[in-house]
């Protein structure tokens, strides 16, 4: 691990937000495993909210697929990892309801929680399985501000 990532780590422990995560993956009764770089992977979320195929607490990246299968696309693994740093550079449990307002920004001005969510964009729009619709064929993170 990096300093950087360690940092990280110790962030997400002090402001809560790793903790949610390992509540979470207990209660959802999903598998956890040691994932690199100090991330912590949960395999196997059966909940039906939030609805995506994957998503971050903290340090935990908790995945819909099973164990093995958890963790193995590393584009995706490297979105989720984006937003584990936007957790610590949002305090902790505070980044939930301001990625909840980026969401609701989004669907307001695109029809979709990602497209124009700073945090999606931020984490890469493509790696979070976000497509631009209204534009095929380009890739969501290479929008004209004109369209």
């Amino acid at each position: 691990m990096t300093p950087g990532q360690r940092l990280r780590q110790i962030a997400n422990a002090v402001n809560l937000s790793t903790p949610l995560g390992l509540l979470v993956a207990a209660a959802s009764r999903s598998r956890l495993s040691k994932g690199p770089r100090g991330l912590l992977i949960a395999a196997g979320y059966h909940w039906k909210i939030p609805h995506a195929g994957a998503f971050t607490l903290g340090n935990v990246i908790v995945y819909r697929s099973p164990h093995g299968v958890a963790g193995a696309n590393e584009r995706l693994l490297a979105h989720e990892e984006r937003h584990s740093t936007q957790y610590a550079w949002c305090l902790g449990l505070p980044f939930l309801p301001l990625y909840g307002v980026a969401a609701a920004w989004s669907m307001l001005r695109t029809g979709s929680p990602g497209l124009a969510n700073i945090f999606e964009r931020h984490a890469g729009l493509e790696a979070g399985g976000y497509i631009d619709q209204q534009r095929p064929g380009v890739p969501a993170g290479k929008r004209s501000e004109a369209v």
